[in-house]
């Protein structure tokens, strides 16, 4: 497949120019044998040059000093790959280089393939995330006190009483986007590569929704199926069948996905239950028992997907015990109690989504690890490709 070795001369370059976005990567032996595998000596060589912004190949053939027709060919196959995204306007195209999260890792198994050795690529990526959870990349992923991505709430479980915005429903952000695409669960997908299932019988197929252009480029490069309205809403009721939580991007508006998650399986949702309880912003709700009807039957505790529910026996009632710390607020457990006895409750200060520009200019703030000069390229940039 033209893996190269994890060379300084082809490795380095390319990790100097992914820690430049707001959610870098954490600089290691498995981080680089991850990119050896991901990327050929010359995809690696580009990437490493690439702006961060947008470019077109004219701009890239400066920068890489690549004949055209050989550059075309390299950054059609990154697109194939997931590596860059590629976007036709007015008659131009212009390519982005992806992140490595949220970006290329999740690319490289929301499609099923034969260029790249995804067994090898599940068990390293598990190991990078999370071997070192306090100093590796869930720490740079999750340790900012902004979340890069948050749950959404079970609209009807919410009160009547409580006026819902639309940031706040994934059916009201699928009905404005007018559409998008479905693909693989890339989570439940490299678990099938560990030789593991989701404990809820989850859905691995159509089951993740990408909106907006990102639709469009997942569609294009068979990443994912081009889907209306209405089938979208059905893959939200099928996903409430199996009580997942949906997580989406932590902006106003025009968040590019929902992901549809359990406990065992998301990466997401791992964060959280390894101890980065702000790492997914949680709703504008939580639950709530009552405990005239709880009888501690357990069966919300099976479905809650980042275990803040409890039986425990330190109450003396049997009752059920919720580490409000933990809980998201997603309503997924409302249903699976069968005495009526968990509901949601609005809390005293909602998380209030960014603005797409706001959110990466606050994270960029939290990152101590970039100079002023990176810091203000990347914010004058923003200023000028990010709508919102």
């Amino acid at each position: 497949m033209g893996h190269h070795t994890t060379s300084k001369n082809s490795i380095i370059p390319l990790i100097d120019r992914l820690n430049r976005y707001p959610i870098g990567l954490v600089d290691n032996d498995k981080l680089r044998q991850i990119l050896a595998l991901l990327f050929s000596e010359e995809e690696a060589f580009v990437a490493s040059h690439f702006p961060l912004h947008e470019a077109t190949l004219d701009e890239l053939v400066k920068r890489t000093g690549r004949a055209p027709q050989e550059l075309a060919e390299t950054l059609e196959q990154m697109a194939n790959k997931g590596l860059v995204i590629d976007m036709p306007h007015k008659g131009a195209v212009y390519y982005l280089l992806l992140p490595g999260l949220i970006g290329f890792f999740e690319f490289t198994f929301m499609k099923q393939r034969a260029d790249l050795p995804v067994a090898e690529l599940a068990k390293l990526m598990g190991e990078y995330l999370y071997e070192d959870p306090q100093n590796g990349q869930a720490s740079e992923f999750f340790g900012s006190k902004t979340p890069l991505t948050r749950a959404l709430a079970y609209e009807e479980t919410i009160p009547v009483s409580s006026q819902v915005t639309s940031y706040e429903s994934a059916r009201e952000i699928i009905r404005q986007s007018g559409g998008g695409a479905v693909g693989l669960c890339y989570c439940r997908h490299k678990k099938e590569h560990l030789d593991e299932r989701c404990a809820k019988g989850a859905p691995v197929e159509g089951i993740c929704i990408s909106l907006g252009s990102a639709a469009q480029f997942m569609a294009r490069r068979g990443f994912a199926e081009t889907k209306s309205v209405a089938e979208l809403l059905a893959v939200i009721d099928r996903a409430r069948e199996f009580n997942l939580t949906h997580i989406t991007d932590n902006i106003r508006h025009k968040p590019s996905f929902i992901c549809n998650c359990c406990s065992c399986c998301c990466e997401l949702l791992a964060g959280v239950q390894v101890g980065y309880h702000e790492g997914v912003g949680k709703t504008g709700y939580r639950i709530a028992v009552a405990t005239d009807r709880c009888n501690a039957c357990g069966l919300c505790v099976k479905t809650c997907n980042v275990g803040a529910l409890n039986v425990t026996a330190r109450n003396k009632s049997g009752q059920l015990a919720i580490a409000e710390e933990l809980c998201l607020g997603c309503g997924a457990c409302v249903s699976s109690c069968v005495q009526g006895a968990l509901r949601m409750i609005p809390v005293a200060a909602p998380l209030i989504p960014h603005k797409k520009k706001e959110l990466m200019k606050q994270i960029l703030k939290e990152k101590k690890r970039l100079t002023p000069f990176v810091i203000d390229a990347i914010k004058q940039r923003l200023k000028k490709v990010l709508p919102g």
